[in-house]
């Protein structure tokens, strides 16, 4: 017999010809699973002598299973996505902390990471005790979907048309007002944005708008953007080379994100620029291959394995206490500085 109830519902399933989520809904007396397989499922536990698990203390959450739903671009696979990866971790750590199952999906969707296809998991009645939303943006038609079946939902570096739902964000605002700053401290007056258009998701558009902030506080007058979706390099790279041919005053740029930061270094590179000492960038994000590169990136860094643990407590409080006010919880980034900023008021003193 297995030792403990994730084996032992394992082997439930196996030996019931089912999948894992049909046994998790059938020994919590959840909707969803026809008379036949239930009684079945419930004869093969009998025999293995399963035995559920009892909450340690009054105070164990009320949730068995939280169903996790994570955006796909077209083109990648979500396991290779460099931040998602990690907040995905800190999801499974809290989990497991709480002795929670975990049933993942994911959810295609466009360059703007709007949703082009539904998972079962979000349609399916009684599949999870609550849901974990993770990259997309919760259009209309979606919540039309979700709200059919009144299950909580929290949203991690997710947006909805409506504001009626917790959330874990990114202190996208103040992260790049942070990342701006720190170049016009460094000398920098001519600092162009890369990344992002009109209709981008909302976390890059807010970051735009530090970028103005900051320029505007530091009263500096020219705006230079570098206007592209985020996930298209080829797009990314035109637009970098389109802004520096047409505007060779620029010395610093900041990048969206990292994975933009670092197309539009290699972009500056082809156009003969030398980094950092003719271009500065600065990044969005901390993923793991920003400490790698040459010159290794200076980023803002944001708490991903913390996003990831805090959307779980957010979603167990949400659902043992339904009527709550709602949570918005904002991840204030910080700065990590490398080598791919060049401070300039060092070179105006080399030049005296």
């Amino acid at each position: 017999m297995a030792s403990n109830e994730r084996a032992t519902m394992a082997e439930i399933a196996e030996q019931s010809g089912v999948s894992l989520s049909t046994v998790s809904l059938v020994l919590r007396d959840k909707a969803g699973v026809g008379a036949e397989t239930r009684q079945r499922v419930l004869d093969v536990a009998r025999e293995l002598g399963y035995v559920p698990r009892r909450p340690a203390a009054a105070h164990a959450p009320a949730i068995s299973t939280v169903g996790l739903v994570l955006k796909a671009d077209p083109d990648s696979l979500p396991a290779a996505n460099k931040f998602y990866s990690h907040v995905v971790a800190g999801i499974e750590m809290a989990c497991r902390r709480h002795q929670v199952n975990l049933l993942y999906a994911t959810m295609t969707v466009d360059e703007d990471s709007r949703p082009v296809e539904l998972p079962r998991l979000l349609v399916d009645d009684g599949a999870a005790d609550g849901l974990l939303l993770l990259g997309a943006f919760f259009d209309e038609a979606l919540m039309r979907v979700v709200e059919r079946r009144a299950t909580p939902l929290v949203l991690v570096d997710s947006y909805a048309a409506v504001d009626r739902y917790d959330s874990v964000l990114s202190d996208n605002f103040e992260g790049a007002y942070q990342a701006v700053a720190h170049l016009v401290e460094r000398g920098h007056r001519h600092i162009a944005l890369v990344g992002g258009h009109p209709q981008a998701y909302p976390s890059i558009q807010e970051r735009q708008a530090g970028y103005q902030r900051a320029l505007k506080d530091h009263g500096i007058a020219d705006r230079y953007l570098a206007e592209c979706h985020i996930v298209d390099t080829a797009e990314i790279v035109e637009a970098t080379a389109r802004l520096l041919q047409g505007s060779p005053q620029v010395t610093a740029l900041f990048g969206v994100n990292d994975d933009v930061a670092i197309t539009a270094m290699d972009a500056a590179r082809d156009l003969g620029r030398r980094l950092p000492d003719d271009l500065s960038v600065v990044g969005y994000d901390d993923i793991d291959v920003a400490d790698c590169l040459t010159p290794s990136l200076t980023t803002m860094q944001v708490d991903k394995l913390g996003m990831g643990r805090l959307a779980v407590q957010l979603l167990i409080n949400r659902i043992e206490h339904p009527e709550a006010n709602l949570v918005r919880t904002a991840i204030r980034p910080r700065l990590v500085e490398r080598n791919s900023v060049r401070n300039l008021h060092n070179r105006d003193e080399e030049n005296d």
